[in-house]
């Protein structure tokens, strides 16, 4: 069998993967102990993301044609590729999140919802909460009002309705209004 025949499953295999991804991450993994490496790949796997090592000649082809084409000046060095196609931006999250305790992991760049970012732009993109999260947050602010509203109308029946709080305020007619004689 020939070399290349060898290689193409690999290829085949990274171009399924950010096939439809919703990002993608290249990190440079160099001297992570066994211990953060093996603890690092249990974090993305239970974010669902594909986290493996590549040759980045294999890389570099699968990247071909497609939107991770912009990553290609990245492969240099050893590099690591971090695939979510549910979260698009969990893997940044949890790369950089990782970073901050092994210094020794480089987030080099990545591909978010189709857009080429650096380093840098990887790590303002690990700040964007979950969507999870931001569908509660958006659902709290919902549901406040509510839930507030619920309380004063709960505490106006447990005092007997709204005529029980207060006596209604009379409103009186202005004085031009009274000084007109009626019409006949």
């Amino acid at each position: 069998m020939a070399k290349v025949e060898l290689k193409q499953p690999v290829v085949d295999e990274i171009s399924a993967n950010i096939k439809d991804a919703q990002s993608v991450v290249l990190v440079d993994y160099r001297g992570l102990t066994v211990e953060q490496d093996t603890n690092l790949r249990k974090q993305l796997r239970e974010a669902d993301i594909v986290y493996k090592v590549y040759k980045n000649t294999m890389m570099n082809f699968a990247f071909k044609g497609t939107d991770c084409e912009s990553l290609t000046p990245y492969l240099e060095g050893p590099s690591a590729i971090a695939i979510s196609k549910t979260d698009a931006t969990a893997p940044a999250r949890i790369l950089c999140k990782f970073a901050k305790d092994a210094p020794k992991l480089e987030v080099k760049g990545g591909i978010v919802e189709g857009l080429s970012y650096d380093a840098a732009g990887i790590m303002e993109i690990a700040k964007i909460p979950s969507r999870e999260e931001l569908l509660s947050k958006l659902l709290g602010s919902i549901q406040s009002p509510i839930a507030n509203f619920a309380r004063v109308m709960n505490q106006l029946a447990e005092k007997g309705g709204a005529g029980a709080c207060e006596a209604p305020v009379a409103v009186e007619a202005p004085a031009e209004q009274a000084a007109e004689p009626a019409a006949e």
